[in-house]
């Protein structure tokens, strides 16, 4: 195996909810297998309207609560990631819509449904920013925690190239 980095970016919408607790928990995961030296993981929004703000409240506060860690800012998805990033993952059915829009011709990013490798079958990971309290937000990171570990069960077993 070569010693380039793997590289995973996690999009959904506006990268305050989903993505960001998305990117927590994988990057916690690589590093709980004593594999993240060989990852470069981030996230980024379809839309720019959060660009340069933390994540929502109740996405941190869901982070701080599981003891992920996190310190990025919101950014929009470029055309360069889709060659940069080896994995780009959506939460859903829209966001793999836009991904594959926006994708340059020939980009070499594999483009991916994150809730795919739920081993429950939850395959969609609902954007909890309008939700009234954190409850979505909980959920977004327990899918997230099996999504990771169902992603790198597969990577290791050769089943994703």
């Amino acid at each position: 195996m070569s010693t380039a980095k793997r590289k995973a970016l996690f999009i959904c919408l506006g990268n305050i909810c989903r993505s960001p607790i998305a990117e927590g928990v994988f990057q916690k995961a690589v590093n709980d297998i004593g594999d993240g030296d060989k990852w470069e993981v981030d996230s980024a929004a379809i839309g720019s309207w959060h660009v340069g703000n933390p994540p929502d409240w109740r996405a941190l506060d869901t982070m701080k609560k599981h003891d992920v860690p996190y310190n990025n800012c919101a950014r929009q998805v470029t055309s360069e990631d889709f060659n940069h990033y080896d994995f780009i993952f959506g939460m859903d059915e829209a966001n793999m819509r836009d991904l594959s829009k926006r994708a340059p011709k020939g980009s070499k990013a594999k483009l991916l449904l994150f809730g795919d490798f739920d081993p429950q079958g939850d395959r969609i990971i609902r954007d909890p920013y309008y939700d009234s309290d954190s409850s979505g937000f909980e959920k977004c990171y327990q899918q997230s925690v099996r999504c990771s570990k169902g992603f790198l069960e597969q990577l290791e077993k050769g089943a994703i190239k």
